[in-house]
């Protein structure tokens, strides 16, 4: 397996202790946890976002006061990793350039990477960090 690209030591943390917290480790909870530990946002919302009781997505979660359009972007694309959800009718941040159109985008690649590693074995993350493009 590939290592994983983080954005910082806090996604890392955070995304560990999910898939602990979990006990499961499947492409559906790697992608969902990796994507939503992207953004500090989503990291303090994780249980407004999933219903850990139930392991289930909380679509309702996209209307927060929280929200922005940062993680609303990470919401959606966590949520249609989890099991293909998307909201019908809705054309704001559901498709690809609304989608990666945001500081995230790199990140985002590594969770559909995530997502489907039989299908991403031979990518390479040819992205770097800031902290190792500054060394």
């Amino acid at each position: 397996m590939l290592p994983v690209l983080f954005r910082d030591t806090a996604h890392e943390s955070f995304y560990y202790r999910m898939l602990d917290e979990r006990q499961c480790t499947d492409s559906y909870h790697r992608s969902l946890f990796y994507t939503l530990g992207i953004s500090k946002d989503t990291r303090a919302h994780i249980r407004d976002i999933f219903d850990f009781s139930n392991g289930g997505i909380r679509p309702e979660s996209l209307s927060a006061s929280w929200q922005t359009g940062s993680s609303i972007r990470t919401c959606r694309l966590a949520f249609n990793l989890w099991n293909g959800w998307s909201q019908d009718g809705e054309e704001r941040y559901s498709t690809p350039h609304e989608l990666f159109d945001c500081g995230f985008a790199p990140y985002f690649f590594e969770a559909i990477r995530l997502r489907y590693p039989d299908y991403c074995r031979n990518q390479v993350t040819s992205f770097k960090p800031k902290a190792e493009r500054s060394r």
